[in-house]
């Protein structure tokens, strides 16, 4: 499946020049990582981000989240944005922050 392009560059707006982040082609889409941590990523036009186990059903109570099922079993600590909950550059910013801060307080990997 191919990513949205234009989600990729607004993404890349949002979290600007930071030499921690790198990108990696997964699941069929685009992932900027953290560290060596999958943070958000862009899933066809749905916007995917790793809010941890403790903020995931805060995540899913949101509207336009949805569980992060691509392997066809949930995973209990990413969600999928809809691209209407990602509409605007305040939405994006959003969750992109909810993403950093979870992978923030992980260690580096190795």
């Amino acid at each position: 499946m191919a990513y949205s392009e234009e989600l990729a560059d607004r993404v890349r707006a949002v979290i600007g020049d930071d030499p921690r982040l790198s990108e990696r082609k997964m699941f069929g889409g685009l992932c900027v990582m953290v560290s060596g941590h999958m943070c958000v990523g862009i899933v066809g036009d749905e916007l995917m981000v790793r809010v941890g186990a403790d903020g995931y059903d805060e995540a899913l109570a949101h509207p336009d989240a949805r569980e992060m099922d691509f392997t066809g079993r949930p995973m209990k600590t990413m969600v999928f944005v809809r691209a209407a909950g990602v509409a605007n550059r305040a939405q994006l910013e959003h969750w992109v922050d909810r993403g950093l801060e979870f992978v923030g307080s992980l260690p580096p990997k190795r």
